[in-house]
């Protein structure tokens, strides 16, 4: 009889150990989910999306286009026909209201912050500035409130001060593109940029992110930092 006990016991044993590692590899940690994100991010050469910005009660609406390595545009339906363009070596905002063009050469290498966000390149480089864990679990929840559309949302808190975020809520849809990126500056503002109707590998020619700056507007040059030219 005691035999048979050790016997049971022995099983009930192996059987818990199986099952505790069996249930330990199927749990994704924070950190390998944005490295799939990463990953899937290595498959994108370009994308569009309307993209909606909202800081404090300003929001801008427009139409996005980004493409591998750094080129960026977004013609803005709200402010109307406001354009923000970056071809690589130069950052172009046209602001109509004030009939203002800034320019920026961009250092080597460089790229707007949101293109370095939503790129395999830039998630790279915030996993290096950057802790991440789950900010509630791995399970997808609703995007809002009553909202049918359903998340994975990843929390990056700054490990320096010197970082533009001290945190960034990255929210992440089933096909594993970033829906929503919530920052909180180092002033304590909140920024949250919203990325409706991806599409990804349109083939976007490099033509998209040239631009031609209306001839009447006053032009404003190196308007961030000095050239290195």
């Amino acid at each position: 009889m005691k035999n048979k006990k050790l016997f049971f016991s022995i099983i009930v044993v192996v059987f818990l150990i199986s099952s505790i590692s069996l249930f330990a590899q199927t749990i994704l940690t924070a950190e390998n989910y944005f490295d799939e994100v990463s990953q899937r991010y290595g498959q994108v050469k370009d994308y569009g999306a309307s993209i909606t910005i909202t800081r404090g009660d300003t929001v801008m609406k427009g139409k996005l286009y980004y493409k591998i390595p750094n080129l960026l545009r977004i013609d803005f339906t709200d402010p109307k026909d406001q354009v923000l363009v970056s071809n690589g070596e130069e950052l172009t905002i046209y602001i109509p209201k004030y009939e203002v063009i800034m320019t920026q050469k961009l250092k080597k290498h460089s790229s707007t912050a949101l293109a370095s966000m939503a790129s395999e390149q830039g998630l790279k480089l915030l996993k290096k500035n950057y802790s991440i864990a789950y900010l509630v679990g791995p399970a997808p929840i609703p995007l809002d409130d009553k909202s049918k559309e359903m998340v994975v949302n990843l929390k990056l808190t700054s490990r320096s001060v010197s970082e533009g975020f001290r945190q960034i809520i990255i929210s992440i849809d089933k096909d594993k593109l970033i829906r929503r990126i919530k920052g909180v500056t180092t002033g304590y503002d909140e920024i949250t940029f919203d990325f409706i109707g991806i599409k990804v590998n349109q083939n976007i020619p490099d033509s998209r992110f040239d631009y031609d700056s209306p001839p009447y507007a006053n032009v404003y040059n190196n308007f961030l930092f000095e050239s290195q030219e």
